[in-house]
């Protein structure tokens, strides 16, 4: 059966060709491997691995892989994958030397009560420690942490795009910051492993995304606004549309990441993300325009008058200087997810 993001795998296959000589016979360990970020690299793993014929394994860790089976069964049915059932602080260790590590899971929040923010940094800390072990205990060559933009807490409005050596932070009063706090703090120990242990550790701090497999029902603005312009309107901005916000395409997005993982400096953060800003009222609009024309929009909140819009965009400087970019703009983007959606709906529509 034909794979509905064929353009998109071939273009992530376009951009890393080169890349995939060092990956060649290699087994590779991944946590958050059916997420939306891991998916895509799952995706782009086994596209390269049939085309190129690299020989490569990937074991990929789930807490449910059965239900991993009944979303993408093309991937977890793929020979070149073994699902590893477990959980992220208590995960058993497979058999065998894994040279490449990709860390992209992050622990679910706990549920809500006086323990809640502290339980959650504690999962995520411990889940980073226990694959930081699995990296020095098998034979761990190369490390991908998958970071956060929340590392910098709020940026400046004066400041248009981060830079990776700004030295901001969470407030560390501010209890609703357990996963800004839980990166940074991850961060840190996956630099004290790379320098203690010898392998090399390259963190990505990832920003904003829109692609194909993206939740429309979490909390992110781009999916919940393709989620109202599917179901046709009104589109339902929840503050006052002001802040900005920048949308790397997934594609794109596991372009960089397998870059940084093969290529990336050893010690090093990335920021991966576009530069390109749009504010959270003109995001709605271009997905209304793309998808829903006739759909409403609705914006909850009013501006402030006086008031700095809040911004979350990068400097992809460093990134850049591997020669990535942001090669598909946010318009093609949402096209390209709208497509997908439909083809996906569509399948579910049809009879058996």
């Amino acid at each position: 059966m034909r794979n509905s993001l064929e353009r998109d795998l071939d273009h992530v296959l376009s951009h890393t060709e080169e890349l995939w000589a060092e990956v060649r016979g290699e087994r590779i360990f991944m946590t958050g491997g059916t997420g939306f970020v891991g998916t895509w690299l799952t995706e782009s793993l086994l596209w390269a691995n049939r085309r190129l014929s690299l020989g490569v394994h990937a074991v990929l860790l789930t807490r449910d892989p059965d239900a991993f089976r009944r979303r993408s069964p093309h991937l977890a049915e793929d020979p070149a994958v073994t699902l590893l059932a477990g959980d992220g602080p208590t995960f058993p260790y497979p058999d065998g030397d894994f040279p490449l590590v990709v860390h992209a899971a992050t622990e679910r929040h706990a549920p809500p009560g006086p323990a809640c923010p502290a339980s959650t940094l504690d999962r995520d800390l411990a889940a980073t420690r226990r694959v930081l072990e699995l990296a020095r205990t098998h034979g761990a060559r190369r490390l991908l942490f998958t970071s956060s933009g929340a590392v910098y807490g709020r940026q400046p409005a004066s400041l248009r795009h981060v830079p990776e050596d700004y030295p901001g932070a969470p407030l560390s009063t501010d209890t609703a910051s357990a996963y800004g706090q839980g990166k940074r703090i991850s961060e840190y120990l996956c630099a004290c492993y790379s320098q203690v242990y010898g392998f090399d550790a390259v963190i990505g701090r990832l920003f904003a995304f829109v692609g194909p497999h993206l939740p429309l029902d979490a909390n992110y603005a781009v999916g919940n606004f393709i989620r109202d312009a599917f179901g046709g309107g009104p589109v339902k901005i929840a503050g006052d549309g002001t802040p900005y916000r920048s949308y790397l395409y997934a594609a794109d997005l596991a372009i960089w990441l397998w870059t940084l993982l093969i290529r990336g400096q050893k010690g090093t953060a990335y920021n991966v993300g576009s530069p390109h800003e749009v504010s959270i009222a003109d995001l709605a609009r271009v997905v209304v325009r793309e998808i829903a024309p006739q759909a409403g929009i609705c914006i909850a909140g009013r501006p402030v008058t006086g008031a700095p819009a809040l911004r979350y965009v990068p400097s992809t400087d460093r990134a850049a200087a591997l020669g990535l970019h942001p090669w598909i703009p946010l318009e093609e983007g949402i096209r390209r997810t709208r497509d997908w959606c439909r083809v996906q709906l569509l399948a579910t529509q049809l009879p058996g």
